[in-house]
């Protein structure tokens, strides 16, 4: 099975092992599949272990890390912040830093390239603290399958738990969406 980037195992675990239970996979299938997603989600919570002590010494925070494959070569990428955002002399150097780590303990088997920036101004909401980060602020929210017809929502964070997000539409109405219907929520930005 083939893991695009934008459903990428480490993504929407929850919504996988979901996914596992409702599917007529085969027993093999589920259980490469499981183990493929642990596997990376090892690899990204090793590399954050490597970039704290990096992170802290520069005032750094880690935004994300992921483990993905795009057009079949993968990457790992590390996302950072700082007060007042990142410069690309910031990313040069976690990117020299976290190299050399990751070259002395070796622990990724598959061939990749690292990649290290800012989570940028439409950035993607992950984790609750992310979430926690943005509320108030208004976010796109994409859906693997449609509500009343559509698949793209736009609004005012308003709340978030481990099953729905909740944000402001335009109308002011607000609507609760299941998580495991969600496949991506950013930010918005206008310029």
């Amino acid at each position: 099975m083939h893991l695009s980037g934008k459903s990428r195992a480490a993504a929407d675990c929850s919504l996988l092992y979901a996914i596992l239970d409702k599917t007529t996979m085969n027993k093999n299938m589920k259980r490469r599949l499981v183990e493929y997603m642990s596997r990376h989600e090892d690899y990204e919570q090793r590399t954050q272990k490597l970039l704290e002590p990096i992170l802290e010494k520069n005032n750094y925070e880690l935004y994300d890390v992921e483990f993905v494959k795009e057009a079949g070569n993968w990457y790992l990428r590390v996302y950072i912040d700082k007060e007042g955002g990142i410069s690309i002399d910031d990313c040069e150097l976690v990117s020299r830093a976290l190299s050399d780590l990751l070259d002395e303990h070796d622990f990724i088997s598959e061939s990749y390239m690292l990649e290290v920036s800012s989570p940028g101004l439409g950035r993607r909401l992950r984790k609750d603290k992310h979430f926690e980060k943005s509320i108030g602020e208004e976010v796109e929210i994409k859906l693997y399958k449609p509500i009343n017809k559509k698949k793209e929502f736009v609004g005012l964070l308003r709340s978030f738990d481990k099953d729905t997000i909740a944000i402001e539409l335009s109308d002011k109405t607000v609507m609760e969406i299941p998580r495991e219907q969600i496949a991506n929520v950013r930010l918005t930005f206008d310029f």
